[in-house]
């Protein structure tokens, strides 16, 4: 049996064993620390370990809270004013870029025969009119004629009741031998005259009732013919006064006027007229931020030129756009010295109404394990612990983030290396250094 080797693997194994076992042990000895007992290093290194990091003392404050939109400047107002008649331009032409006024002529197109046209209206017009007396005459003698023709129906009737009574005196008579036939044939011959005698006067009333009402058509007629020849008057007075083609508004020219012989048709273009004072700031705020716009709140915007304007929301959408699921917002500003253009790119800020937040540096903000955004802070056992936030607010100071507690101990430095539940050993900082 050879001892040697056995002995060498029971040495090897007790130095492993110091290593891996006694290690702290060892390292006393190694340092000379005889005095220091087993016990005490095996208290030493039981002790939970304790990760370095640096917080900031952050208390809560109350900001105004924002929405920011990116957009353009629009006009106020712009119109294509177009032609409504045919003709030629005769009036000398506006170059674009002018300042107009309301009302100020833009083009005017040749009259031709639209004023002989109006002329002739008036005169069928007069005419007409004149009828109407006329025919109102005509009414009044024909309802004259109708007591005429009654009165003669009444005598009508008079006749026939006398003959009847005649005739019936007559058949007594013969009756008791008075009278001869030839007597009683005539009174039943006068009977029959007063019968045509009524049909005839009835047949007058009835001719005079259906004069009156001849007549009265005659009227409706002359009316009609005044109300027609006025539609042409006013017909023709509109044709002429579509000839001067006027600014609707106050504005700048943005195209040049039709030229002077230009063929004007119905839809033909005349000029182009924009208004920019006031000017619209126009943007879509997404459906996320949308409750937080309100008509009349304050806003602010930038220019890409670098100036600043301010006015107020004047109109928020109720419909989202079907493509981008925004919302139209209007800001109205005034521009009097029209240096704002139309199409111009602008941020537009939005007052809302104010928020608790913290004021911290972008630094401090780190993700989960499931990539929520937040921070980690310390808390009253002096560990560690995250919150998510949100982010309201981006300033060349920091950033100003919501979800926090009045009052928290946020970790700047060393956040990244811990995680909930460990123990900290914590350096405080003045929020700012």
């Amino acid at each position: 049996m050879r001892i040697f080797p056995l002995l060498l693997a029971l040495t090897v194994g007790a130095i492993l064993y110091a290593v891996v076992f006694e290690r702290q042990a060892l390292i006393a000895f190694a340092s000379g620390d005889a005095a220091a007992k087993p016990t005490e290093v095996i208290v030493e290194a039981s002790k939970e370990r304790r990760v370095s990091v640096v917080a900031v003392n952050s208390a809560s404050q109350v900001i105004d809270s924002a929405v920011l939109i990116r957009g353009q400047t629009e006009a106020a107002r712009q119109v294509i004013v177009r032609a409504e008649t045919v003709g030629t331009v005769v009036s000398e032409p506006l170059r674009k870029g002018s300042q107009i006024e309301a009302g100020e002529l833009l083009c005017q197109i040749d009259s031709g025969t639209r004023e002989i046209a109006l002329a002739d209206a008036k005169a069928r017009q007069s005419e007409a009119e004149a009828r109407v007396p006329e025919a109102e005459a005509r009414v009044e003698e024909a309802r004259s004629r109708v007591p005429e023709a009654q009165a003669r129906q009444i005598e009508a009737q008079s006749r026939l009741a006398e003959a009847q009574i005649n005739d019936r005196a007559a058949q007594q008579l013969i009756k008791d031998g008075f009278a001869s036939e030839s007597r009683v044939a005539a009174t039943q011959a006068a009977v029959e005259a007063a019968k045509a005698g009524v049909q005839t006067a009835k047949s007058g009333v009835e001719a005079a009732l259906a004069g009156v009402q001849a007549a009265l058509s005659g009227v409706q007629g002359a009316r009609a013919g005044v109300q027609s020849s006025q539609a042409a008057v006013a017909s023709a007075e509109t044709e002429l006064g579509r000839l001067n083609i006027s600014a609707p508004f106050a504005g700048v020219l943005e195209t040049d006027v039709a030229e002077v012989g230009s063929f004007l048709q119905p839809g033909s273009e005349c000029a182009t007229i924009l208004q920019l004072d006031p000017i619209k700031l126009v943007g879509f705020v997404p459906e996320t931020e949308v409750d937080k716009v309100k008509t009349g709140s304050m806003a602010g915007a930038r220019l890409s030129s670098g100036r600043d304007v301010s006015g107020n929301v004047t109109f928020l959408s109720r419909s989202a756009d079907p493509l981008t699921r925004t919302f139209r917002v209007e800001v109205l500003i005034p521009n009097p010295d029209l240096l704002i253009r139309d199409g111009q790119t602008v941020e537009i800020v939005v007052a809302s109404d104010g928020a608790i937040a913290h004021l911290l540096p972008s630094s401090s903000m780190t993700l989960n394990d499931d990539g929520i955004l937040g921070v980690r802070v310390v808390d009253d056992e002096t560990r560690a612990k995250f919150i998510p936030v949100t982010i309201l607010r981006d300033t060349i100071n920091g950033v100003w983030l919501a979800g926090l507690p009045a009052k928290a101990r946020v970790i700047t430095v060393g956040q990244e290396y811990v995680i909930d539940g460990v123990k900290l050993d914590v350096s405080l900082q003045e929020l700012g250094q």
